[in-house]
């Protein structure tokens, strides 16, 4: 028709349909993108909460395993391994795995260590992020030792500590069959960046750990030749790297067959206290020698030497002399605010010397210091402890007490060495803090 006009008239409002499909088609791609976003934050609160997990762990092996782990959960990966490269940098010397089944395990037993050929080699020599479709078609695929499980997919990140490659961070087989993409390389990348950093912290950690070891272990004495007494003693540090003890002990011969033995705990974790534990060590060891003053009067000298000349801080201890007493021996002793002594006698009983203790050094010196004493029989063995080897936030300390009188009784037939050995190593504590032992067994009959 002359007057028919095609097309939308003037006023005439858009077709609704095609509304419809242009809105459905923008919020899909916002909707798209939302998505993205929450996965891009889920992934940065992952990493951060990883970072943060790794960074708790003090001891080398649990960081590297952790490393792995960590690294699996962020991409999801079935596999993962951490291979540590050895001084030349070019072979592997060390290689942790996670995720393989117990089947598995059992397959690759006496299987050799990665050599680090194949993919691992390409890596080690081109130390860039390296991901991989198909592991078999990779040209530098050498395929795999007999028994291990069948890989295709493939993430490789180097690890640098200090400027220098570590190791790599290797995974596996993302569990949804994907294979890996840029956004779990990215990741990863990130994660090995925060691994170095936490390794080195370990290794700093492991480096003030076993300088504070080896300076506290120089302050202890070497027992002497007690005889006709057998003694030994043994030392612990806590379980918490870099932490200085002020744990000591003692054992001196005196004229006219007399031992003294002594065991002490200086409040504190830190070179202040193990400075006090010297001091207050060489002091009493000059105190001892005055023949004609109870162990009570020894500690009451110390104590007022200490604070006319020191700011030492509180100190337990716990001193004890035995000297000869007709045909057998005499036990006498004072305690300062330390935990008592344990006796255990040849029939194999075993009972704390529990009696009126002093106040700890430090605290008050005017006051008197309780002196105590009892015969000791033939082939007694008596135990010098410091609390690190019984104190558990789980359990009272009468509990702890009662348990290792029950270790003490159950080893008691041990030589000295390995008697001590056996406490510090069942001992019934966290092991939150350092512990001293020292036994002193009197002559058999």
């Amino acid at each position: 028709m002359a007057g028919e006009r095609r097309g939308r008239q003037p006023g005439q409002q858009p077709q609704l349909p095609d509304l419809h499909v242009r809105l459905r088609t923008e919020l899909g791609r916002i909707d798209e993108q939302l998505r993205a976003l929450l996965e891009a934050i889920d992934r940065m609160q992952g990493l951060l909460d990883s970072v943060v997990a790794i960074s708790r762990e003090v001891e080398l092996t649990a960081v590297l395993h952790r490393i792995v782990t960590t690294a699996m959960d962020l991409v999801g990966a079935r596999y993962g391994a951490l291979g540590v490269l050895d001084g030349s940098g070019e072979h592997l010397e060390e290689f942790i795995t996670a995720g393989l089944s117990e089947q598995e395990r059992a397959d690759l037993a006496g299987t050799d260590l990665p050599s680090g050929r194949g993919v691992l080699g390409h890596l080690i020599s081109n130390p860039e992020p390296l991901r991989i479709d198909d592991i078999p078609a990779h040209p530098s695929s050498a395929g795999f030792p007999s028994g291990h499980p069948r890989l295709r997919t493939f993430l490789g990140v180097a690890i640098s500590v200090r400027g220098e490659i570590y190791g790599d961070l290797y995974l596996a087989e993302r569990r949804d069959g994907q294979p890996f993409d840029i956004h779990d390389e990215n990741v990863v990348t990130a994660l090995a960046s925060a691994a170095g950093i936490a390794i080195e912290n370990v290794r700093l950690f492991e480096q003030v750990r076993v300088g504070a070891e080896q300076f506290q272990r120089l302050l202890l004495p070497t027992l002497p030749d007690l005889r006709p007494f057998t003694a030994a003693a043994v030392y612990r540090p806590a379980t918490e790297p870099s932490r200085l003890g002020g744990d000591w002990y003692d054992a001196i011969p005196l004229p006219g067959d007399i031992v003294a033995v002594v065991i002490g705990d200086v409040v504190g974790h830190d070179l202040e206290a193990a400075a006090a534990m010297a001091s207050t060590r060489n002091m009493l060891r000059a105190l001892l020698f005055d023949r004609g003053s109870t162990p009570g009067a020894v500690l009451a000298r110390l104590d007022r030497t200490l604070q006319a000349i020191t700011t030492n801080p509180v100190t337990t201890t716990a001193l004890a002399r035995i000297e000869p007493d007709g045909t057998g021996w005499r036990l006498h002793w004072s305690t300062a605010g330390h935990v008592p002594p344990l006796l255990i006698t040849p029939d194999g009983r075993a009972g704390y010397l529990s009696a009126e203790p002093g106040l700890p050094l430090g605290v008050d010196p005017e006051q008197p210091r309780p002196d105590h004493s009892r015969a000791l029989p033939m082939g007694a063995t008596l135990v010098f402890f410091t609390d690190g080897l019984i104190e558990h936030p789980a359990h009272s300390i009468d509990e702890s007490l009662d348990e290792l009188a029950e270790l003490a009784t159950a080893h008691a037939a041990l030589p000295l060495p390995e008697f001590v050995r056996a406490l510090a190593d069942h001992h019934p504590s966290d092991g939150h803090d350092d512990m001293a032992v020292l036994a002193l067994r009197t002559p058999p009959a």
